[in-house]
């Protein structure tokens, strides 16, 4: 789960993690409002999307008055911001972030997350801050400095102070870094977080440490005890058919393609979706519905998937262990009788009671393509979205 830099921005507050002055506004109606409460001259506007690149994409203005704040704010609210990350759909700007202005004398980079093949919490620093970091990790890496924490212990007083040292920081300056980096390991731990990152983080021209901007990405499965962070969810953001299947249980990721797949298990989520470029096509969706398959799921995998125009054929492709095939078999007949599907359906059963389901499907009176194994399976559902194009 994600949230925007306003809200990231208040849970580094309460942790005591320097930030400038701000305020969310989402209509114009507030300005006047908002801006009793800046009481700045120079602001620093930004547009609230879950997205990187604001900046190249006109989302991030500075105005040296409160006029010229306007006019930013009356081009940028509503606007849709089109970036590197959200695609050429881009995203409709419905919230702005309004900051007082930092007098900039360095900028750097700052960030927490796991580190699956140690499992550990890796440190992030760079003195490339205020860039896309992913440029700087594949054209000079030798620039991005790593500790790995162990989670059990935690961040340790001699690995901080490395840190700051890293940066090539002294005085003051080195004691505020350090106080950051021990309070950004508290919010990562204490938030359930995969991802705390500062994007840049400066020193000022006073030479004082401030996060200038801030970004977090959540476990979703440590929600459950996160309700406050569940709070500042916002819908708007994401997906609508993904916010659609998770009411399902359905783990569904739209793509590009239009070969639409229903699959139980990542894993052979992954594998369908491999095996339906090798035969040449391009899958629609990533979508598991899990272990416990029945004739509801099936129907809502069904509508989930045909909810996307793109979809010319569904591909189900299901390994019966805990999941019985029959069940997903009668599953898949009613779906196809209730909704009126108008797209070819190949479906390739293996596992508990295959047979079974063999026999509803060619019993049944609805137009279902069989196939006897993946590669089979794929190659008829990619030849079934060219035929239905």
């Amino acid at each position: 789960m994600n949230i925007h830099e306003h809200q990231a921005k208040e849970i580094f507050k309460k942790f005591g993690i320097n930030v400038p002055k701000g305020v969310a506004v989402f209509a114009l109606n507030e300005l006047e409002k908002k801006f009793k409460i800046l009481k700045t001259a120079k602001i620093v506007l930004k547009a609230q999307i879950h997205a990187g690149g604001r900046g190249k994409g006109g989302g991030v203005k500075i105005a040296k008055n409160r006029d010229e704040a306007e006019n930013y704010i009356k081009n940028i609210l509503g606007m849709n911001l089109i970036t590197h990350q959200t695609g050429l759909k881009g995203k409709e700007v419905q919230r702005i972030y309004l900051e007082s202005g930092v007098s900039i004398k360095e900028e750097y980079y700052a960030a927490i997350t796991l580190d699956r093949n140690t499992e550990m919490d890796v440190f992030m620093i760079s003195t490339e801050g205020g860039v896309e970091i992913e440029k700087v990790a594949s054209e000079t890496p030798e620039k991005i400095i790593k500790i790995w924490i162990d989670p059990l212990v935690g961040i340790k007083d001699f690995q901080l102070r490395k840190l700051a040292s890293a940066l090539g920081l002294s005085g003051t300056a080195f004691r505020e870094a350090i106080d950051t980096f021990g309070k950004m390991y508290a919010c990562y731990q204490k938030n359930d977080a995969s991802l705390v990152e500062i994007n840049p983080l400066v020193l000022t021209e006073d030479d004082h440490i401030i996060a200038l901007d801030s970004k977090f990405n959540f476990d979703s499965n440590a929600l459950f005890r996160q309700n406050k962070i569940v709070e500042m969810r916002d819908l708007s953001e994401e997906d609508a058919m993904e916010v659609e299947a998770s009411k399902y249980n359905l783990n569904y990721i739209k793509l590009d393609g239009n070969v639409g797949c229903m699959v139980n298990g990542a894993g052979l989520a992954m594998a369908t979706m491999d095996i339906i470029k090798l035969a040449g096509g391009e899958p629609a969706n990533f979508l598991d519905v899990g272990g416990t398959a029945n004739a509801d799921t099936v129907k809502n995998g069904f509508r989930i998937i045909l909810s996307d125009e793109n979809v010319k054929s569904i591909l189900i492709n299901i390994f019966g262990g805990i999941v019985r095939c029959d069940r997903v078999a009668k599953g898949v007949v009613q779906a196809v009788k209730g909704l009126g599907l108008n797209v070819p359906v190949i479906v390739r059963l293996q596992g508990t009671n295959a047979e079974e389901a063999k026999t509803i499907l060619t019993e049944s009176d609805v137009s279902i393509i069989p196939a006897d194994g993946m590669r089979d399976a794929a190659e008829k559902a990619v030849k079934a979205a060219i035929n239905k194009d």
